[in-house]
Formats: C-alpha cells, structure tokens, sequence
C-alpha cells in the first residue's frame, strides 16, 4: 500500500515484564528530624506516578539510549525504578518510605547534570534532594557491551538522606496551603535546587536549596502577582495584613521552565487565569484568562476551577507550548498555547488549538511539540487513552489506544470440562514454574472447598457445582487483584524516541503503533468513517476496494459468537481444514442472522469492483518479508565494539517481553482478519465470485508412518496431544509395512510379537500415560479394542486401561461401563475393588451405589463388606455405604444386619462418646429396616464371635497372609428378632447416658452387658436408668436397692422409700436385701425402713434381728408385735383386725421367739438379758391369757 506510512495509525497496549516476574524492590526509610507525625489528620491524596527520559536516550551510541527513570507515589512511600530496554539493570528499583510525611501528588522532580542524576522529592512537611552519579560517568559507553550493568540505584544504601545540604524542613509559613495538590522544583544555573509550592493566598513559595558543594543559606521567597518578591527568612507578616488577592487565585497546577539564567514559573489557578512569574526578574510577566477560549464560560466564571492541568513543551526549533486542560462538569477543553515574546520582558499566548472531548475523569495528559496524549477513566471506570495532532487534525477527530483488556468477568464452565484448569490470558508469576503454580493454587481451593463441606456425602453433580462455585470466587479473587494493579496512573512520553508508556498501579505498560491492517480492522466506526483513503493506496479505486473489503470482515467479525470462534480455534489447533470450519460457521451465521447482516455484507460486496485484487493486496499486507534491506549508510566492517552496541539494541529482558507481546497480539489480530476472510470467501464462493487455491500436498511419500509418529513425538513435546494422537492413528495403518514401526513393536529377545498393531497401541499407550494425557489414552485405547477382535486378554488389558483412566478423571460412569466390559474375571474383581476404595475416598457414594452391578453383586457386596472389617470405623463408613446399598435395592434384612454389626463393632472397639453415640444410632436404623418387613420375617442372624472379633483391623475372611481361612466348625448360629434388637437399642441407649454421665466409665462401658451395666449404672448413681434396663431385660432389682442402701443421704433414702413402694415383689423380696445389706455392714436401721417393713413382713425382721445378734431391737420388736396382736398399734404392723372373739384368727412367729429366748437365756450371768429375757414373758403370758379369753367367748358363741 503506497500511501500507507502517511496515516495517523492507532496504538496498542502491550504490558511490561513486571506484571508477569513481581519486582524485587530494596527498601529504605528517610527519617525525618523535626517532622511532624501525620497520621493524625493528615490530607489524603492518591496514588500519582511520573517518569523522566534522558536528554541522550536517543542516541545511538549513548549509554543512556533507551534509558529512563519512572516512580510511583503512594501515601508516605516512593518507588524508584531504572528502566532501560538494551540491557538488563541490576538493582535498579528502590522503595524509600518517608517517616512522618506524605509525599505531595508529583512530588518527584529528576534532572540530570553532565555528572550527577538529581532527584527532588516534596513531602508534606520536607524537601529532599537526592544526588546519584550519572550512567555516563559509571560506564564509558564505547564499553558499555555487557548484556546487564548497575543502575544508577545501585549504591543509594550509601546516601545519607539526613545531610542537612540535601534535606531541609519546609518552614511553617503563614498562607502556605496545607493540602497543596501540586508542586515544583528544578535545578538553577549554580546548581542549588528549587522547590515551589502554592500559595493560599495565590502566590507562590519557592524554597531553594544551596548547590550540594558549596556552603550556603536555605532560603525562602514567595512570588506574588504584586510584582513583588519578598525574602521570608525570619519574620511573617499575615496575609490579611498585606492585603494579597483572595483565595480564588489560588494555584492548582505548577510548571517551570528554565531558560538561561532564570526560570519561568507558570500557575494556572482558581479563577481560571494563567500565571506566569519570573523568578530571576521578581515580576509576574503575564496573566492569560483562559475562559476567553471557552465557549460557553458564563457558568464556570462564578465558580472556583477544579481538576485543571497544565503541561509544557519546549522544541528547539518552535519554542515553548502550552497545554492547559480545563474541567468542567461533564465536559473538557484542551487549549494549546505557544509563548510568544515582545519587547521590554512582555509575553503573551498565541493560540494554536482548542479540543473539545466527552470524556469526564481526566488522570493524565502529556503534551509534545505536534501532540497531545490524554488518559481517561470513562464512566464504567474503563481505562481511556487517545491521542491527536492538534495542528493539522482539522476535524479534531483523536486517535485510539486498544487497550488491553481484562478478563472475562463470567466464564463459561461447559459440563465436559473441569473447573480446575479453566485459563484466561497469560498473566502469571515466574518465580514458580506454571506446574508448581497450578499445583499451589489447586491444593489452596480444594482445601477451602473441603473445608466447606458439611454433609458427609453429596452426588457427583453436587459435588461438581461446588466445585465451580470455589473456583469462580477464586477466579473473581484473581480478577479484582488485576484491576487493582491495572489501576492508571499517568502517562510518560520520549520525544527523542517515541517511546509511550502508561504508568498503572502495578506495572508498566508500552503503547506502540499499530501495522495498518490492524489500524483499519480494530479502529472504531467513528474514526473509519473519516479515514483517509488516499493513505491505504495511491490508486483510489483499490484503496475504496480495500476499505470495503475491512468493512465486510468487521461486520463478519461483530457476528461470529464464541462458540463459532472456538470452533475456528480447534480446528486450526487440530490441523483440521479451516475451510470446512469457515463453511460452517457461515452456514450457522446464515441460519441465526434476524438483523439482516448478511444481506449488508453482500451489499458492501457489491461495491468492490476487484474482491481478489483487494483480497491480494490485505494478504500480503500482513505478509512480513522474510528478507530486510539493510539500512543504508550501516557498514557491516564497522569496529567490533560499534557492533557490539548495536547488537544490545532492545536487547534487554523488558524489550524481548514488549516484543513477544507484540508478536502475539499481533498474530492474534491476523488469525482474526484470516479467520473472517476465510468466511468472507466461503460467501463469495456461493456468489460465484472469487478463486480457489488447493494446498500443495504432502512432499513426502516414503515411512509415511514412520514419520508420522515421529511427528507424534514431537507434538507431545509441544503440548499438542490431540494431534500427537491423530497422528500416532495414521501410524497405526503402517506398522507391519515398515521398518522402523517393526523396530518399535519387536520385543527385547528381537522376536516379532502376533498382532504387532497391538503391540505398537501398547507402546503409544504407554508414552500417553506417561506424558500424563489420560483422555487420549482413552481415545486410543477404544480405537485399539477392533484391533484385538477375538483376542481376549488383550481386550481386557485395553478395557482395563480405559477403566483406570476413567476413573482417574472422574468419569464414573464411563469408569463402571468400562468395568462391566472386562472379560477376565480377576481383573474385573480388581478393578471393581479399585472403584470401591476410589469413589468412597471422593465421597462420591451415590454413584457406587446406584450403579446397577450386573452379575456383579455379591462380589461388591462382598468387597465392601471386607473393606468395613478392615479399616478404622471412626476414619471411614464403609458399613453406612453398605447400608444405603441394601437399602437402595429394598434388602431391608441385610441391612439391618449391617447396621447390627456395625453397631456391636463400635462397641467392642470404639471406646469414646462420639462410638457410643453411632452404636444407638446403628441399631435405630436396624429396627427400621425390620419394621419395614412383615413380622414372620421379621429378623437377622445375629453375628457370631468371629465376625465381630477382638483384634480391630483383623478380617473375618482371611489370616495376616491373605489365605481364605477355613469357617470354625460347628457354629451356632443366633437368630435376633426385632424384640431383642430393641432390647439391643436400649442397651446402646444406656451405655450412652453413663458415658455422658461419667466420661471415665466410656472405657467399659461399650461392651458391657445388660447385668454388668445395672452394676455400673448404680455405682454412678443413675438408678432410674438402671432400673429402666431391669425392666428391659427382665432383670431383678435388687442391686439397684443394694446399691441404694450404700447411700446414706437423705435424698437416697427418699428415693429408696419411693422405689420400695413402688416396685413391690413377692415376699417382700427388696426390703429383706435392703435390711440385710445394711445390717451386714453394721449399719443402723432409719426408723422409716424399720417401720416399713413392720407392715409388710415383721415375723422376717424379727428373723434378721436374730440373725444378726441384734437382741434388744428384736425383744422390741417382739413386745411391740404382741401388742399390736391384742389391739394396741395394730395398724404399724399391717394387721387388719387384732385379736378378739369375732375377728379373724391371729398368730405369732412363735419359732423366731423360742430363738430369741434361747439366745437371751445362754448367758445367765448377763442381768439385762434375763430382764429382757423376762419382759417377753410377762408379755407372751398377757398375750395367752387374753388368747384363751377369746377362745371362749369364740365357744361361746358357737354353743349359742
């Protein structure tokens, strides 16, 4: 294209290597003497960053070419980096942290001398000024051939930053604004250093530094519009007193620019005036009122100027421009002045251009003798960057930056993809391989999912959807982190080199031309309307014909979805036919296309009067020429060292990054014009309009095979295995044919195998696994299967390995399809146990129990059953997976008799709470699965000792060397019916309620039985449990009154009257071993047990009385008995109706008082014996005469 080199081409965003490979920065702290702390109430400002080329960074043979310095501000901390793009800079980056300050938005100030790089720095309380040596003086630049050299930061450890000549406190000076938002400072004729700020009152303070060599005063002057310049060395006088102009005037944007032997102060302030003061002269030169060149300035004049910015420029040859943005409410105005002169030190502007734009937030803009670049933020917070030549774009139309974008903030997660590997752009960080990166980051999540999980078994598809839902927040994490760091911040220009960066929170990006195609394909709408076409060719006709020809392939590309753009991808990925994929793409275009798309391509396609001239012209306009000319004037016989420094142009790892970059963006855009031409001649061939060029074919015809699996090979390599594996496919048809495929299949002994094609798929198999590509190694082992045919050993090695990989991917369902499949029955009873153990450690239990298991059953069954007996019970479930399988077949026996022996197992083996407590729930669900049956069927075989055994972790089925052992003879077998298994739940319920109650009985009681529980349940005192489980079992009560009677507190002895009377046997049975156990121990009767008994059974306490020596308490007793015989007290004793001729008969324990007056009649001697011995017969002689009595009157009445 003729004309090509005269159009004003777009830009495109390329980042910088940082963004990939993070900055090691060296860290320094500059203590501040005398300053104040600023956290308290100190003025926020943003983050703010700047950059500085060097004066001979343009020059070939400079050392500084290609060199610059850029920084970025952030609160109280600056960082300094040294970039340059021909060699590689060793510690070049430096982060200073101000105490106490806050660095002053673009505060940082750099200059150079002919020895020295002076950097001066502005804080909010401080002014520093660094000095560094300058490249030139660290490197002769004839030398300077080394691939990496020092930065200019290389020896900043050893600056004292403290040296009062380079560092000064910034006076308290009434009037001085203490939030200015700009500043500035540069190097005078004699080398002191100079620092302004605004004023509030709208004057400007300038303090100046003495030169670093020479013995000076710090100084401070303020320029005011007066014409006035006061030197404020000691005393202030107040700014109302001196009557100084009001604060509109106030500065909001600082510029200097330095002339000989002065330097020319510019301010564009407040009131919207510019400013422009001599600081040699002590006068205010101009002021220029900017709202002149605005054309609607009625409502700006009432209010205070806000967001304004000023930028200089300076060419030898034109003279100084200004740039001033001035900010209004929804709109801006840029206005390009260049400074004129006249006579007696009078300057004026002459306007050379206003540009009006929509953008609101203006970040940055740079100005340069021809142009103006401008950095935006739209209103959805879009990164905005455009540029335009303000004197000769008469249409004020700007020209784009393509910026690069984001990621996606939605990804689409297609069912046949895992979540885990899903990838946008190529941003990553190179401290660690890509491999150790991916490996960090998916332990990181699948921990926070594991994390998470609350069920203890969920559905593959559950499992999957959680799956995506960490690894989208992930993603969103990693997408929130890249627009922080793609945060802009300004813009850095190199008029000696053209080089443009945009400076972002993070790194640094390089905005560099675009080739035209891509300027004419990616330019927006707007600007292609106005689109010169003279500048594509000198011949009008073709450029219209290539102009037309973009149009076309824009509206192509504006309608091609990303499905239809993915499928263009793998086919090309593939080395499939693109052409096949353009065709369907088209069809598919034609088939969705409701706005008439098509209908306007063929139209504009109308309008080209040579589509193949044009089509020619765009192709080989992308066409990079292989050979370049070599620049004239460059003599190749120059000296070595010449060469040697032209060699390192762009040499350094920062350019050979941008580089890449370039090629890659570059050849994205190109397969997006090539992918929409090959769809736009899809068309034009069903119009019967264009040519079409056949592919050469293949040169080579001989070890076809041979060369395609070499070939194969080598994908591998790449990382390309889809099409390692079409090509090891077409190897396949050769093995047998030739002799390098004979060489690979033939064994060790050099021997041919039978079926060399299947030998050859074993081999590539095996390459496959080990490269780690399982979803190809299924592919190829399902094509190898019709190779075996009848040959089933190897149909179940292929069928074997496309089990394992299934399952290693996850595919359960294919895993299970392929297993039923084997025909070798071990193999098959392997890898059913291979699936067993993998998918209960995935937790994916609804997939194993409801595949259908065809013929399969009781050897999964009996898998699993082993695998419950094997491991820890707490650790896995195998016995709970067992369950729900009987339970998803309605085999409600035998998983009752799962749950049962599980139950017994936790038991014996789990001694804690938490065992307990599943113990109770496996024997509910075993009573639900019997009532789920009919009542005749209603029951288990309870396992015998054996199934459930002593030694956790031994298997029932076999010895420690694996052999089947042989079944114990003579084996009872106990059947449990559902009465018993209550029985069973009870139990497991009360060993629960002891261990809750005492944690130390835990130990015991898992296995203990219904008796030995009542004895533990007493001796902690749950006696209402213990009797609750008498009754269960059937069981006596009397070790729970044995144990109550221990107790001798007043509520125990409440509580044993209550269960005496409430629990009430036959003879009297408890309170007998109440008494007996209490007068065994020597202890003594409480009256209310005493009189209790009295009433049910006093002829047995009289016994217990004797049998235990106890002879007073029963000649008591005694006494007291008879007289409740005869009348007196008969209702203690139970006695209805005492003696007397009309009542029913009475009686006396006559044995038991012979026993008593025996025992009290052995020892004569004992005086109180003989009384007692006495008082009974006083009383059993009143006792008979009354009974003889009564006797007769009985006779006496019969005889009536």
């Amino acid at each position: 294209m003729a004309a090509a080199g005269a159009v004003e081409r777009s830009f495109v965003e390329l980042s910088g290597a940082e963004r990939e490979r993070p900055r090691h920065f060296r860290e320094f702290t500059v203590c501040g003497i005398g300053t104040a702390n600023a956290a308290a109430g100190a003025v926020k400002y943003g983050e703010s960053a700047g950059g500085f080329y060097y004066v001979e960074s343009g020059k070939l043979f400079s050392v500084t070419r290609n060199r610059f310095i850029h920084w970025k501000i952030s609160g109280d901390t600056l960082e300094l980096v040294e970039e340059s793009l021909d060699i590689n800079l060793l510690n070049n980056a430096v982060r200073l942290k101000f105490q106490n300050c806050v660095l002053l938005p673009g505060g940082v100030h750099v200059s150079e001398t002919q020895n020295h790089v002076i950097i001066l720095i502005l804080t909010n309380q401080t002014v520093h000024r660094l000095l560094l040596p300058h490249p030139s003086r660290m490197y002769r630049s004839e030398l300077a051939i080394e691939s990496q050299m020092q930065s200019i930061f290389t020896d900043i450890g050893k600056v004292d930053f403290r040296d009062p000549c380079n560092y000064q406190l910034i006076p308290a000076v009434p009037g001085l604004s203490p939030s200015s938002a700009t500043s500035a400072a540069w190097l005078s004729n004699d080398g002191g250093a100079l620092f302004a700020l605004p004023s509030a009152s709208g004057g400007i303070f300038v303090l100046k530094l003495p030169p670093y060599d020479i013995p000076g005063v710090v100084s401070v002057v303020e320029l005011r519009q007066s014409s006035v310049m006061q030197r404020l060395l000691i005393g202030w006088m107040p700014t109302a007193i001196r009557g100084d102009q009001g604060p509109s005037a106030r500065p909001l944007s600082l510029a200097v620019h330095c002339v000989e032997h002065d330097a020319f102060v510019f301010a564009l302030c407040q009131d919207h005036k510019l400013r422009m003061w001599s600081y040699k002269d002590q006068m205010c030169l101009m002021v220029a009122d900017m709202l002149e060149f605005v054309p609607v300035n009625k409502d700006l004049r009432l209010t205070a100027g806000t967001g304004h910015k000023l930028r200089l420029a300076y060419s030898p040859s034109m003279g100084l421009y200004l740039g001033v943005y001035l900010h209004a409410p929804k709109r801006g105005q840029f206005c390009v002045f260049q400074l004129v002169s006249a006579e007696n030190n009078r300057y004026s502007l002459d306007h050379i251009s206003s540009l009006f734009t929509s953008q609101e937030t203006l970040i940055d803009f740079a100005l340069t003798s021809t142009d103006i670049w401008a950095l935006w933020h739209d209103a959805e917070n879009q990164t905005v960057v455009k540029y335009i030549n303000f004197e000769h774009n008469v249409a004020g139309q700007w020209s784009p930056v393509f910026m690069q974008p984001l990621p996606e903030e939605e990804i689409v997660i297609r069912d046949d993809q895992d979540p885990r590997i899903f990838c946008r752009g190529a941003e990553r960080n190179l401290d660690l391989s890509w491999t150790e990166l991916k490996k960090e980051v998916t332990l990181a999540v699948e921990s926070e999912l594991q994390g998470s999980v609350t069920e203890y078994e969920f559905s593959q598809e559950e499992f999957r959807s959680l799956q995506q839902e960490f690894w989208c927040k992930f993603y969103a994490c990693c997408l929130q982190y890249q627009e922080a760091l793609s945060h802009p911040l300004a813009l850095h220009l190199n008029p000696h080199t053209n080089m443009v960066c945009l400076l972002k929170k993070g790194y640094l990006s390089f905005l560099v031309p675009s080739s035209l195609v891509d300027h004419l394909y990616l330019l927006p709408d707007e600007n292609l309307l106005t689109e010169d076409e003279t500048t594509i060719s000198d011949d009008v006709d073709v450029a219209r014909d290539v102009m037309c020809l973009i149009k076309c392939l824009r509206l192509i590309g504006e309608s091609v979805t990303m499905d239809m753009s993915v499928m263009m991808e793998m086919s090309c990925y593939n080395l499939q036919s693109p052409e096949k994929a353009a065709e369907q793409i088209l069809e598919d275009l034609i088939t969705i296309d409701v706005d008439n798309v098509m209908e306007d391509i063929c139209s504009k396609l109308q309008e080209i009067r040579n589509p193949i001239h044009a089509i020619g012209l765009l192709i080989r306009e992308m066409d990079y020429e292989t050979e370049v000319e070599m620049e004239k004037g460059f003599n190749p016989a120059q000296p070595l060292n010449i060469r040697m420094n032209l060699s390192q142009l762009y040499g350094s790892s920062t350019a050979g990054h941008v580089v890449c970059r370039s090629v890659c963006k570059i050849a994205s855009t190109r397969f997006l014009i090539c992918r929409d031409l090959l769809i736009l001649q899809q068309l034009l061939m069903r119009l019967g309009d264009a040519d079409y060029i056949q592919l050469l074919h293949p040169w080579c015809q001989v070890n076809v095979g041979s060369c395609r699996f070499m070939l194969g090979r080598c994908y591998l390599v790449t990382g390309e295995g889809q099409k390692a594996l079409e090509c090891f496919c077409q190897a396949a048809s050769e093995v047998g044919k030739e002799e390098f495929l004979d060489r690979l299949v033939r064994s060790e002994d050099g021997e041919t195998v039978a079926a060399p094609r299947l030998q050859y798929y074993d081999k590539v198999l095996r390459l496959l696994d080990v490269v780690g590509l399982p979803e190809l190694v299924i592919q190829l082992a399902t094509s190898a299967i019709t190779e075996a045919g009848d040959d089933w050993k190897s149909q179940a090695t292929l069928r074997t390995c496309i089990f394992k990989h299934h399952l290693d991917l996850g595919h359960n369902s294919q895993a299970y399809e392929a297993l039923t499949q084997i025909p070798d029955s071990s193999r098959q009873l392997d890898c059913l146990r291979q699936l067993v153990v993998v998918l209960c450690e995935r937790s994916q239990l609804q997939d194993l129990v409801e595949f259908p298991y065809v013929n399969l059953h009781n050897e999964v069954v009996g898998i699993i059953e082993s695998r419950a007996r094997a491991v820890d019970l707490m650790t896995h479930n195998y016995y709970e997976l067992l369950y729900a399988f009987h339970i998803y077949r309605h085999n409600y026996r035998k998983a009752g008799t799962v749950m049962f022996e599980y139950g017994m197992r936790l038991g014996r083996e789990v001694r804690t709470i938490r065992g307990l407590e599943k113990q109770g729930n496996c024997y509910l669900a075993a009573i639900n699965c019997l009532r789920l049956i009919r009542p005749e069927y209603a029951w288990i075989v309870q396992p015998a000792s054996g199934a459930v055994y002593d030694r956790p972790g031994a298997s029932p089925k076999r010895n420690h060397d694996g052999e089947c052992t042989a079944a114990p003879p003579n084996r009872q077998i106990e059947i449990l019916e559902l009465e018993g298994l209550e029985k069973e739940c009870s139990l497991a319920r009360t060993r629960l309620t002891l261990a809750q109650h005492d944690p130390a009985a835990v130990a015991v009681a898992g296995s203990s039985s219904a008796e030995e529980m009542v004895t533990l349940l007493v001796q902690a005192g749950l006696f209402d449990t213990a009797i609750s489980l008498c009754q269960t079992f059937k069981l006596p009560l009397t070790p729970v009154f044995e144990g109550l009677a221990f107790n001798a507190t007043d509520e125990a002895w409440r509580l044993l009257s209550t269960y005496l009377e409430r629990y009430k046997v036959q003879n009297n049975l408890y309170h007998h071993c109440v008494i007996n156990k209490l007068l065994s121990h020597g202890v003594p009767l409480p009256n209310w047990l005493i009189n209790s008994y009295k009433k049910v059974d006093a002829a047995e306490l009289l016994r217990l009385y004797l049998n235990y020596d106890l002879l007073e308490e029963a000649v008591e007793l005694v006494s007291e008995y008879v007289d409740a015989v005869l009348g007196k007290g008969h209702q203690y004793f139970g006695i209805e109706f005492p003696l007397s001729a009309t009542a029913p008969m009475v009686w006396l324990p006559y044995s038991a008082i012979d026993q008593l007056l025996q025992a009290l009649g052995e020892n004569t001697a004992n005086s109180h014996n003989i009384a007692l011995s006495q008082k009974i017969l006083d009383k059993l002689e009143d006792y008979q005469q009354k009974v003889d009595k009564a006797t007769r009157d009985l006779l006496y009445r019969r005889n009536l």
